[in-house]
C-alpha cells in the first residue's frame, strides 16, 4: 500500500482471486471493490471498472445481489467517462442475473438503461434490440399493459420506430390481442428473436406464458366501451 496506488490495486485483484479459489466470496466483493478505488485514485477508470466486473461474475451464483451491485457501479464509472459502449455487456449480464431471480421489471429496466446508452452512442442495432427485449420481458412476466406501454414509449425514438425490431415487437402486441397462441409461438421463431441475447431467446421461446384468451376478451370489451360512448344517437 505505501507503493502506487496501481501497484496496491494490482495486489488488490491478486488477494481478490485467491479468495475466490477459497470461496471466501464476502472477501472477493471487498477486495475487487478496493481494486477498483485505488485505480480511480491513478484516474484509470477503464480498470477500475472491469476490477468490479470481475467481481460481479465472480459473485453470480453464490451472492447474485452483490454482483448486481458490483455490475451496475461499473457501467456508471464508464458512464461517467463517456464510454457507454464500453457498458453493453455488463448491462446485458445485469440482466440474465435479474431473470435468473426472477426479478422480470429489474430485467426490463436494465435493457432499457442499455437502450439508453445505445443511443448516446449512437449504436442504434443494439438500442432496438434492447427494446424488443424488455417488451418480452414484459410479456414473459404477463403484463401485456406495460409491454404496450414499453412499445408506445420506445417507438418516439425514431431508430427503434423504422427498425425490423419495432415490427417484431408490434407483432407480438398484435397476437397478444388477438389471442392468437400459434401466433405468438412463430413470432417467438423469427430472425428478429434469433439474433437477442441467449436469455432473452429462451424466454420468448417460452411464450405465451398466460391465458391470452383473457386478453382478447377484455380488449374487444373496450372496443366495445369506445364504441358506446362514440354512439351519440
Amino acid at each position: 500500500m505505501l507503493s502506487s496506488p496501481w501497484d496496491a490495486a494490482k495486489h488488490m485483484e491478486s488477494a481478490a482471486a485467491l479468495a475466490k479459489e477459497l470461496s471466501n466470496w464476502r472477501e472477493v466483493a471487498d477486495f475487487y471493490q478496493k481494486a477498483s478505488e485505488l485505480y480511480m485514485e491513478c484516474g484509470r477508470p477503464q480498470p477500475a471498472s472491469d476490477a468490479l466486473a470481475k467481481g460481479a461474475r465472480a459473485l453470480e451464483d453464490t451472492m447474485p445481489e452483490e454482483a448486481i451491485q458490483l455490475y451496475t457501479d461499473a457501467c456508471t464509472i464508464l458512464e461517467d467517462d463517456e464510454k457507454e459502449q464500453m457498458t453493453f455487456d455488463l448491462y446485458r449480464a445485469v440482466t440474465s442475473v435479474y431473470i435468473k431471480l426472477e426479478k422480470y421489471t429489474d430485467a426490463a429496466s436494465s435493457l432499457l438503461r442499455l437502450g439508453l446508452a445505445a443511443d448516446k452512442c449512437n449504436a442504434t442495432n443494439s438500442q432496438s434490440k434492447a427494446y424488443l427485449s424488455a417488451i418480452i420481458v414484459y410479456l414473459y412476466a404477463h403484463d401485456f399493459k406495460q409491454a404496450e406501454k414499453c412499445y408506445n414509449d420506445c417507438s418516439q425514438i425514431d431508430a427503434f420506430l423504422k427498425s425490423d425490431h419495432n415490427r417484431c415487437a408490434s407483432k407480438f402486441l398484435s397476437a397478444y390481442t388477438d389471442g392468437d397462441v400459434d401466433e405468438i409461438k412463430k413470432i417467438a421463431q423469427s430472425s428478429a428473436v434469433s439474433h437477442l441475447d441467449h436469455a432473452i431467446i429462451r424466454l420468448a421461446r417460452k411464450l405465451p406464458t398466460g391465458d391470452v384468451s383473457a386478453l382478447k376478451t377484455s380488449t374487444a370489451e373496450d372496443d366495445e366501451d369506445s364504441l358506446d360512448e362514440n354512439d351519440l344517437t
